[in-house]
Order: structure tokens, then sequence, then C-alpha cells
């Protein structure tokens, strides 16, 4: 299937340069003057080599059509993550390296999308949005609520994410797994 170069996402799987590439980091960059582009940090499936690469809205990549299971995750065991498969019962392990940085956002009895390729597991989908609990806020100051001014936040699982002025300790809040970003308030 063909996507433009603007659509590939963190865990997408592409056909570069006559291999299997899976996009590990995504950015899109809007510069001044020129077009847009996508910057993809890429990590070759079967070397691990990694690459970036600049990827135009106009160009057209290849994405790989793999197979797609929905897995729960259960624990994790030393660096090891561990997931049942929702149909079979039978588990699987996958390395937290394999995850990567959004392996903080994995919660108990989350359900997760597993890709594979002839049964190799290659990616991992996870929910676009989290609902976490601030740990770690710094309080209001007053009067620096004209300017849309944004505060570092420490969740439970200990990611740092940019937060707004009003978001205080102990509130609940909703987290976009891809971009890192706080999206709102949890009801």
């Amino acid at each position: 299937m063909k996507i433009n170069g603007n659509e590939i996402r963190p865990g997408n799987v592409i056909q570069h340069k006559d291999g299997l590439w899976v996009a590990v980091k995504t950015h899109a960059v809007k510069p001044g003057k020129g077009g847009a582009f996508n910057q993809v940090e890429l990590k070759h499936i079967v070397e691990g080599t990694k690459l970036n690469e600049r990827f135009r809205a106009s160009e057209t990549v290849e994405r790989v059509r793999l197979e797609q299971k929905d897995y729960q995750f259960l624990y994790a065991e030393g660096d090891m993550l561990v997931f049942m498969d929702m149909t079979t019962y039978d588990q699987i392990e996958l390395a937290k390296e394999f995850v990567g940085d959004r392996a903080a956002f994995l919660q108990d009895g989350m359900q997760v999308t597993v890709e594979s390729h002839e049964g190799k597991p290659l990616g991992i989908s996870l929910p676009d949005q989290v609902t976490l609990e601030v740990t770690e806020a710094e309080p209001v100051v007053k009067g620096q609520t004209a300017a849309s001014s944004y505060k570092p936040a420490i969740m439970e699982n200990g990611v740092r994410v940019m937060v707004p002025p009003f978001v205080s300790t102990g509130e609940k809040i909703i987290v976009d797994t891809n971009e890192l970003t706080y999206v709102k308030r949890a009801d």
C-alpha cells in the first residue's frame, strides 16, 4: 500500500532501500522556506541499523502490510514485556527496547496490536491516548496565564510532559502516546 511521506508514524513498517524498515521516531517539520517534510528515524527490521531520512509530503513510500493481532499487556519481567494473545491465550515476550520509549505507557491489561511479518513480531501499536496521573508539577505563578506558557510535569510512569499552567499535582490528564504531549484533562 502506497502512503505519502508525511503519513509515516512511529511503528509503521515501510519498504525502503531494498529492506523492511520500522519508523522509530517521526517529526513533522514545516520550514519557513520550502515545503514541509517528515523527519523519520528508521530502524532496519533484520539488521537493526538506524537511518535518518526526510520524506516530503509529495513522496510516496510502500507501507508493508503486516499481520495484526490483538494482545493484552500482562507484566514486565526484567527487560522483557509479556503479552497474551486475546484469542488463543498464548503468551509472547518482547524486549523493552523493541517497544522503545513508549514502553513507559504500558498499563496492566492494556490492549495493544502486535504486527508480525511471516510469524516474526515487527511492530507494536499502543492506544493513541492514555490517562495518567501527574505526580510532580510546578505551582502556578500569578500573572503567568496571559501567555500560553506550558510547564513541565512528571507523570506516574516517569515520563516528562509539558502541560498548561492550570494542571496541578494529583490530577489525571490524557497524554498522546505518539507525540508525548498533553491532550486534555481526564474526566
